[in-house]
């Protein structure tokens, strides 16, 4: 019998702990309900970042109605501006005037880029006005954390916790900026550039 290395999934090194549950996570597919309801959590949560932002709210009036599509991979949400400068997803089959794709296919390589520092890789198609805006809202809109956990643990305790997650969070960035990405020349597919 042979001595062979094992076979790893495209996009994943053979050495790599994490090849495994990247192949996992790409063969798995959460059933539509499910998909749905994630949906309608995260557009109630950026309308719960819109609405502590009015500059925000009142550049998305100007885009009222035009459909947003945002695709990675298999997954994707379309999102519309509300006449209150809200989101809201489209009832039926918007075509969307704006198509975004993000190019990082791995979570993993999407979630170390991030905490890097960089942005995630993107495809633009579209409306240009409408790139334009959700380009500023993109950079210019950010969620208070500290301000809504001090409704609920008090003020002290928020700025505690956000000052020790903010020290986490620098951690594991200068960690990931120090492993190379698995989609690098040289890397993750076990051959030289």
């Amino acid at each position: 019998m042979k001595n062979e290395s094992p076979v790893s999934p495209p996009g994943s090194s053979a050495t790599s702990p994490l090849g495994f549950l990247q192949s996992l996570l790409g063969s798995v597919r959460p059933p539509e309900w499910v998909v749905d309801e994630v949906q309608n959590r995260v557009v109630l949560f950026l309308n719960h970042v819109l609405m502590q932002e009015p500059q925000a709210q009142q550049r998305l009036k100007r885009q009222k109605g035009k459909p947003v599509k945002v695709q990675w991979g298999d997954f994707h949400l379309t999102l519309a501006a509300t006449a209150a400068g809200l989101l809201e997803r489209p009832s039926g089959a918007a075509q969307p005037e704006l198509n975004v794709t993000l190019t990082q296919s791995s979570p993993f390589d999407m979630a170390q880029r991030v905490l890097s520092g960089d942005k995630p890789g993107v495809d633009i198609q579209g409306d240009v006005q409408l790139a334009a805006e959700v380009a500023w809202l993109v950079d210019n809109v950010r969620w208070d954390v500290e301000e809504d956990l001090s409704r609920f643990l008090g003020d002290a305790a928020a700025h505690t916790l956000v000052r020790f997650a903010r020290s986490a969070a620098s951690a594991v960035k200068g960690f990931a900026g120090r492993r190379p990405a698995a989609d690098a020349p040289g890397h993750g597919d076990g051959h030289a550039a």
